[in-house]
């Protein structure tokens, strides 16, 4: 049970730090397209609106999230052992 409960945390941690990089990197490419005066096609994602392609704001969570887990495993063993 402990170590579900790790492995959980740990992937809510990188679905977190994914959406921060998220935040991150459409604020870089708004600041460059607008410094550059790009149009800039905007996604329509649930309730809002992404600047960057459909395909990565896919792709982030997923990524992070299993980072996440990925991180979490190499951190068991680390602390626990086996």
């Amino acid at each position: 049970m402990k170590k579900f409960i790790y492995l959980s945390l740990a992937t809510a941690l990188g679905l977190i730090l994914s959406f921060i990089a998220h935040a991150i990197i459409e604020i870089l490419y708004l600041r460059w397209a607008s410094s550059n005066q790009i149009n800039i096609i905007w996604t329509n994602v649930g309730d809002g609106a992404c600047a960057l392609p459909p395909v990565l704001i896919y792709l982030l969570p997923i990524l992070g999230a299993g980072f996440g887990l990925w991180l979490g495993f190499v951190w068991w063993k680390k602390i626990y052992g086996k």
